[in-house]
C-alpha cells in the first residue's frame, strides 16, 4: 500500500533539507573565516588527538627554549668572569717573575706587593660575581656570598651543581663552583693563598725561595683556570647544538600541526561556493513547492 504524501510532510522534509544545506554551508564558511579545518573535536576525532599532542610538545619546547636562552646567558657571563680571572692570574705571574728575576730595589718590590694585593681584592670581587641577583660560584647556595676579603683563602664553596633541563631527557650544569676556579682552602695552589704568599715573600724583605714556590703554584692555578674555561666552552657548544635541535624540532612540529589543523584555502573557497549554490538552489526549489495553496488547486 502506497504511503500518502501530504503537503505538511513535504514542507517538513523541505525544511530539514534546507537546514542541512545551511549547516554544510555554515561549516565551510566557518572553516574559511578561521582558516582552520579543526574548530571542534567532531570535525576530525582522530586529527584532534594529534593536534593536542603537537600543541603539548610545542608548549614544552617553548619552555625548553627559555631554559636554553637562560643557560646560554649564564654560561656566557661565566666565561666573561673567567676571562677576568685569567687576566688577573697572568698579571700576577708577570709581576712575580719580574720580582723574582730582576734586581729590584725594595721600593719596587713594595710597589709590586701593593699591586698583588689589588689583584687579590679583584679576585675576591670576581669570586662574588652575581648573575640575575644570584651568586655564580657558590653552588646551589646562590643567595650566600662565597668569599670575603679577609678569609677568602680559608673558605670553601658549595660543590652542588645547578642543572637546567634542555630537553625531555637532557639536563646540563650551568654553574661552576668557586673551588673549581680558585681552588679549595686546603689546596696548595689556592689562588687567594698564593697571592697572599707572594705578598709576604716580597715584603718586608724579598724571600726568593718562598717567591719561587709561590710562582710555581700560581702556574698550577693558571692551568686550572684555563682547563675550567675550556670546559665552559664545551658546555656552551653543547647548549648551542641543543638550541639548534630544539629549533628544528619546533619547526617540524609546527609543520605537522599546520597539516593537521590548517585548511586548504583554495579548496575551502571552492567547497563554500559549491555549498552556497546548493543552498540557494534548495531555497529556490522550496519556494516553488510551498507556493501552491488550495486556491491554486481550485483555479
Amino acid at each position: 500500500m502506497a504511503q500518502r504524501v501530504t503537503s505538511g510532510m513535504m514542507q517538513n522534509q523541505l525544511m530539514r533539507n534546507i537546514h542541512h544545506n545551511l549547516s554544510r554551508m555554515e561549516h565551510q564558511q566557518n572553516t574559511l573565516t578561521t582558516g582552520r579545518k579543526l574548530n571542534k573535536p567532531s570535525d576530525d576525532p582522530v586529527g584532534i588527538t594529534y593536534s593536542l599532542r603537537y600543541r603539548s610538545e610545542l608548549a614544552m619546547n617553548e619552555q625548553f627554549e627559555k631554559n636554553i636562552t637562560s643557560a646560554k646567558s649564564q654560561l656566557d657571563y661565566t666565561d666573561n668572569v673567567l676571562g677576568q680571572v685569567n687576566d688577573l692570574v697572568q698579571r700576577a705571574k708577570e709581576l712575580s717573575v719580574q720580582a723574582l728575576n730582576g734586581t729590584n730595589p725594595q721600593s719596587a718590590l713594595d710597589a709590586i706587593a701593593i699591586e698583588i694585593n689589588q689583584i687579590y681584592e679583584q679576585a675576591v670581587v670576581a669570586g662574588n660575581e652575581r648573575f640575575n641577583g644570584k651568586y655564580l660560584f657558590n653552588g646551589q647556595f646562590t643567595d650566600k656570598q662565597p668569599y670575603d676579603a679577609v678569609n677568602a683563602s680559608t673558605q670553601d664553596t658549595d660543590k652542588a651543581k645547578v642543572l637546567i633541563q634542555m630537553s625531555t631527557d637532557i639536563s646540563i650544569p650551568v654553574n661552576l663552583t668557586g673551588d673549581e676556579i680558585f681552588g679549595e682552602s686546603g689546596d696548595a695552589d689556592n689562588l687567594f693563598k698564593v697571592l697572599q704568599d707572594i705578598q709576604n715573600a716580597l715584603s718586608p724583605a724579598k724571600d726568593n725561595v718562598a717567591l719561587a714556590d709561590a710562582v710555581r703554584r700560581l702556574d698550577s692555578r693558571y692551568d686550572g683556570v684555563v682547563n675550567i674555561r675550556s670546559e665552559i666552552g664545551a658546555r656552551t657548544n653543547r647548549v648551542d647544538l641543543l638550541d639548534q635541535r630544539m629549533q628544528d624540532l619546533t619547526l617540524n612540529l609546527n609543520a605537522l600541526q599546520g597539516k593537521t589543523e590548517d585548511a586548504d584555502m583554495a579548496e575551502t573557497i571552492m567547497r563554500f561556493t559549491q555549498e552556497q549554490s546548493v543552498y540557494q538552489a534548495s531555497l529556490s526549489t522550496g519556494a516553488k513547492i510551498i507556493q501552491p495553496t488550495l486556491i491554486d488547486y481550485l483555479r
